[in-house]
C-alpha cells in the first residue's frame, strides 16, 4: 500500500488553476524545499522531487488531461518516460488506445481487461487525521473465481485459440479506401473462446466476493487524500491484472478547531480585564499538549495570536504547521455592586487616551459634521 498525494494539492492549487498559476506555485514551493536551501534535508528532498514530478506532469497539456481523468493510474501499466523519470507515462498511450484503438487499430489487437479501479470513502476525525490511524474496511469486490482460478474455463478444460481472428482480437474490413481494424466479434478481442466455460463464474473468471482491508491512515491527512491500495480492486477477466482501491479521506469537522492546511484556527474568548492588562491562557491541543498563549496589554478583539508548532503534522514530511488563536474579548454582563464601583471610578478618571481609535473616530466626526 501507497499513499499516493494529489498532485494539485501538492503544488496548492485548485484543479481550475491556468498554467502561469502552476507555474507560480511550483516556483515559489521548489525554492522553499530545494535541498541546497535545507542543509540536504532528505524530508525536504523528498518534497522537492514529489513537487517537481508533479508540476511536470500538469504543466503538460496531455499528461494533465490524462492525470485529471484517471488520476495516477493514468500512468500505470506502461513503459517509462513519466515526469522525472519517475511517474510511469507509459499508461497514456494505453489510454488513447483504449478510447480511439477501436478506429486507429490499436497495438496489441487485445482489449485491456484489467479489473476496474474502485472508490471507497472515509471519514476520520480531525483527531485521527492529525495522530493517523489502522482500520479494517470491508469492500464488496469482484474477485479470482476460486473454481477455475481466473481462466473462465470449466477445471479440466483451457481456451482455444479464436479461429474467426487467428487469435489477433481484431478482424480487418476494406471500407473505400480505408482498411479497417475492428474488435473481434466472436471472442470480443480476447483472442481465445471458451467452449465449456466455468459454471460458477460463466466464464469470466471473477466472481462476487466480500473481503476486509487493514488501511493505514498516515499523520497529517487532509480533506481529499488518497490512499491506493494497489490491486485490491475489482479482478481482471480471465486472469488479467487487478486494479485498485482508491480510499478516499474526508475529514469531519471539529467542534473548536477550523483547519486550514497545516495551520489550525481556534476563537477563545478573554475577558476585557486580562485584554487591558495582559495575561496568558492555555489551550489544549489536539497532540494532547496544553499550550499556552501570551496576551500582551491592550489587546483588541478580532487580534490573532500565532502559537508556532501546535499546528497539523506535515503529511509524509517533518515539522508541524502552527496553531492560531484569534482573541475575542467578552464585555462583562454581571456585575458586583463593589465591581460597578470600581468600574466607575476608572470612567471617572478617564481622558481619553486610553481609547485613542475612539476619540479619533469622534474627533474625525465632528470636523466631518462641520
Amino acid at each position: 500500500m501507497t499513499t499516493e498525494v494529489d498532485y494539485y494539492e501538492l503544488l496548492e492549487c485548485e484543479r481550475t488553476a491556468d498554467d502561469a498559476t502552476l507555474k507560480s506555485s511550483y516556483r515559489k514551493l521548489a525554492m522553499k524545499y530545494h535541498p541546497d536551501k535545507n542543509g540536504g534535508c532528505k524530508d525536504h528532498e523528498a518534497k522537492f522531487k514529489a513537487i517537481s514530478e508533479a508540476y511536470d506532469c500538469l504543466k503538460d497539456p496531455q499528461k494533465r488531461a490524462a492525470y485529471d481523468r484517471f488520476g495516477h493510474a493514468a500512468f500505470k501499466n506502461g513503459g517509462g518516460g513519466g515526469p522525472q523519470g519517475g511517474a510511469d507515462f507509459g499508461g497514456f498511450s494505453d489510454i488513447f488506445e483504449s478510447v480511439f484503438g477501436e478506429f486507429m487499430g490499436g497495438r496489441g489487437g487485445r482489449p485491456n481487461l484489467r479489473g476496474a479501479d474502485l472508490r471507497y470513502d472515509m471519514e476520520v476525525t480531525l483527531e485521527e487525521a492529525f495522530h493517523g490511524k489502522t482500520t479494517e474496511v470491508t469492500v464488496d469486490v469482484s474477485g479470482v473465481c476460486d473454481s477455475c482460478a481466473g481462466t473462465g474455463a470449466k477445471p479440466g478444460t483451457h481456451a482455444k485459440g479464436c479461429s474467426h481472428c487467428g487469435g489477433h482480437g481484431k478482424v480487418r474490413a476494406q471500407q473505400g479506401f480505408f482498411m479497417v481494424e475492428r474488435t473481434c466479434p466472436m471472442c470480443h478481442g480476447a483472442g481465445q473462446v471458451i467452449a465449456d466455460p466455468c459454471r460458477d463464474c460463466r466464464g469470466e473468471g471473477r466472481t462476487d466476493k466480500t473481503k476486509t482491508l487493514k488501511i493505514n491512515v498516515p499523520p497529517g491527512v487532509d480533506e481529499g487524500t488518497r490512499i491506493r491500495l494497489s490491486g485490491e480492486g475489482e479482478a481482471g477477466a480471465r486472469g488479467a491484472p487487478a486494479g485498485d482501491l482508491y480510499i478516499f479521506l474526508h475529514v469531519k469537522q471539529h467542534a473548536i478547531f477550523e483547519r486550514q492546511g497545516t495551520s489550525l484556527y481556534a476563537v477563545a474568548p478573554i475577558s476585557f480585564t486580562t485584554a487591558a492588562l495582559g495575561g496568558e491562557i492555555t489551550l489544549p491541543g489536539l497532540d494532547g499538549e496544553s499550550h499556552v498563549v501570551r496576551i500582551a496589554p491592550g489587546t483588541q478583539s478580532g487580534r490573532e495570536v500565532r502559537h508556532r508548532g501546535a499546528g497539523m503534522p506535515v503529511l509524509q514530511g517533518r515539522g508541524r504547521g502552527d496553531l492560531v488563536v484569534r482573541l475575542d474579548v467578552e464585555m462583562p454582563t454581571k456585575l458586583t455592586a463593589r465591581q460597578r464601583e470600581l468600574l466607575e471610578e476608572f470612567r471617572a478618571t478617564e481622558t481619553g487616551e486610553e481609547c485613542p481609535e475612539a476619540t479619533g473616530f469622534f474627533a474625525k466626526l465632528k470636523a466631518a459634521l462641520g
